[in-house]
């Protein structure tokens, strides 16, 4: 009896392992974690990589050894350094009107009194009345009144503080690619450079020269001989007739054209030349001065 007992429970036993072998194989995995991606490297992964920006270094436009301005530190040497550079141009420029003015004071005279001039001195008359585009049909007497408005000097601390104030004192780009110290514009293509922020349409650019004897020249032609300056030019000759010196203070108001900023220009540049009275002495005037 007890035979058939374990002899039936060994095949139910049996029969339970049978029926659940199969399904011994559906012991579920493990899931399967799918780690998050670092963030720092997806960051990486995605970000576009900083380009350092290209520094493109424009060349000169001429071959003057130009003193490093931005490279001085101390401002008064930096301002006496300045005008020691371009005063010389300056002076040989008004040296050059002053000559020229005293043969038409000469001829005015002689017109004046009847007096004719001689084939050298038309030759020379000439030339003026075309470089200053002066009346060709007007006469002798008053092509000659029209230059004495237009050849004569400018006072050199005028010029200076212009050529500070307009290249921040030999530092801007155009003064040193260009020796343009005066924001004289041109335009021709390819005349000289291409403002950095110059308007859609626009096609001025600002001149090159080519040494600071021409970049001075191009300053005084622009005053000399442009209708822009034709209230300078008239005070300049007023303060000739009643004897009185060329200052550059009063001549600084007919200088509203020049700028857009017009009364606030001449302010600025009214103000430089107070500011700036004892650095117009050349170095060698003011040791002279000191001696005695």
């Amino acid at each position: 009896m007890k035979r058939m007992l374990l002899v039936r429970f060994i095949l139910c036993l049996a029969l339970v392992v049978a029926i659940l072998a199969p399904f011994t194989f559906l012991v579920p995995k493990p899931p399967v974690v799918v780690a998050d991606i670092d963030k720092e490297s997806a960051i990486a992964e995605t970000v576009v990589p900083v380009v350092e920006k290209v520094v493109i270094i424009e060349p000169p436009l001429h071959n003057v050894n130009l003193p490093d301005f931005a490279a001085i530190y101390d401002i008064p040497t930096k301002k006496r350094r300045f005008f020691d550079f371009i005063r010389p141009a300056i002076e040989t420029k008004n040296a050059q009107l002053a000559e020229d003015r005293s043969k038409l004071e000469y001829w005015h005279e002689q017109i004046s009194l009847g007096l004719g001039l001689t084939e050298v001195e038309q030759v020379s008359l000439q030339a003026l009345i075309k470089a200053y585009r002066i009346n060709k049909e007007a006469s002798t007497l008053q092509q000659i009144n029209d230059l004495l408005l237009r050849v004569d000097i400018i006072p050199t601390s005028l010029v200076l503080v212009q050529a500070a104030n307009e290249s921040a004192w030999g530092t801007s780009r155009f003064a040193r690619i260009g020796l343009n110290f005066f924001g004289i514009w041109c335009y021709r293509t390819g005349c000289g450079m291409v403002p950095g922020g110059r308007n859609t349409g626009a096609k001025h650019e600002v001149a090159a020269f080519q040494s600071v004897d021409a970049a001075v020249s191009g300053y005084f032609n622009n005053i000399n001989k442009h209708n822009a300056y034709h209230v300078f030019r008239t005070i300049r000759a007023e303060l000739r007739a009643q004897d009185q010196p060329i200052d550059a203070e009063i001549l600084a108001a007919g200088l509203l054209p020049y700028s857009e900023r017009g009364a606030q220009y001449v302010l600025d540049i009214t103000d430089m030349l107070r500011h700036n009275q004892r650095y117009f002495v050349k170095p060698n005037s003011q040791q002279t001065a000191l001696a005695d």
